[in-house]
């Protein structure tokens, strides 16, 4: 087993197919079948598997990987630090729902990892591809909420998908309204002081169930309903239309100063936290990016 051939299966893992990896490591296909099959004799296990959707990977492969990951990771830092060399492009990816705190965390990782060259990726997407993205090992690490009302549905798929859901914080429910909204002058809403403004959703595609709602109270009947698909487009017309959405309340306040958040009266409990793959660790990028994302938590649920 060399160090080269496990470069090989993370670039295979991260391309979910043998012809791109090989472009993306300036080696032929043939060549880089090679050499992981060789390495699948001399270890003993399938990595990959190949279906009609591609590559996969093999539970056995998904825990080499994570091993893999970290191989190569202490190899880079070894010779950064003894050899005075750059290591080579690191990759990182994070799937998460609308969740600015998420951002706020992806921001400090960049300025911590400092570096000529990196590829990261943060994905603010739909809940099913979130759930989706950390099974097929495309993100280390998701971000999503679970309710009494979904717990059960998105613990059936997280099973299915050998995922586990780390907590992060409870919160209360609030809503997300401009500060020009005649609401902003209470210390609480309620269902019925909301019932005359347009309510903003994040729509789902072809998931588009209650289960997989990023708001709670999701199967209440309303009669303005708008659904958007990013997070940028939602807080203009809150702002532009006096709309409202149902969120967490952590917000930077800083960034979005037109944005206030209130408390809704409701009983209900929010709890957020973090998904990742069972069989895999967490690489190191992956480590600091969740120290970053608990720091900026607690900075911003101190302001709420």
């Amino acid at each position: 087993m060399t160090l080269q051939q496990l470069k090989y299966v993370i670039e295979v893992a991260r391309s979910r197919s043998i012809s791109r990896a090989a472009q993306n490591l300036f080696i032929s296909q043939p060549s880089l079948s090679n050499a992981l099959k060789e390495l699948e004799k001399e270890i003993g296990i399938t990595i990959f598997s190949r279906n009609n959707k591609g590559i996969m990977l093999t539970t056995e492969g998904s825990e080499f990987l994570g091993y893999a990951r970290q191989v190569v990771e202490q190899a880079d830092l070894l010779e950064n630090r003894y050899a005075g060399t750059q290591s080579t492009q690191q990759h990182f990816s994070v799937s998460t729902q609308h969740y600015a705190f998420a951002v706020s965390a992806f921001v400090k990782l960049l300025k911590h990892y400092n570096r000529d060259e990196y590829e990261f990726t943060l994905r603010e997407t739909r809940t099913y591809e979130i759930i989706d993205d950390v099974k097929n090992l495309r993100s280390e690490i998701g971000i999503i909420y679970i309710s009494e009302f979904n717990r059960q549905v998105i613990n059936k798929f997280l099973r299915e998908g050998n995922l586990v859901f780390h907590e992060l914080f409870e919160a209360h429910p609030h809503v997300f309204i401009s500060s020009k909204n005649p609401l902003v002058k209470q210390g609480f809403v309620t269902l019925a002081d909301l019932e005359p403004y347009p309510y903003l959703s994040f729509e789902q595609g072809d998931y588009n169930s209650f289960y997989f709602s990023e708001e709670i109270l999701s199967t209440i009947s309303r009669k303005k309903n708008i659904r958007v698909s990013d997070r940028a487009t939602l807080f203009n017309l809150l702002i532009g239309l006096n709309g409202y959405t149902i969120s967490t309340g952590v917000i930077n306040q800083e960034l979005n100063r037109d944005i206030v958040s209130i408390p809704l009266l409701v009983d209900e409990r929010i709890l957020v936290g973090y998904i990742t793959h069972k069989n895999v660790a967490n690489s190191q990028l992956a480590k600091i990016y969740l120290e970053f994302l608990k720091e900026t938590i607690e900075q911003e649920r101190a302001i709420v």
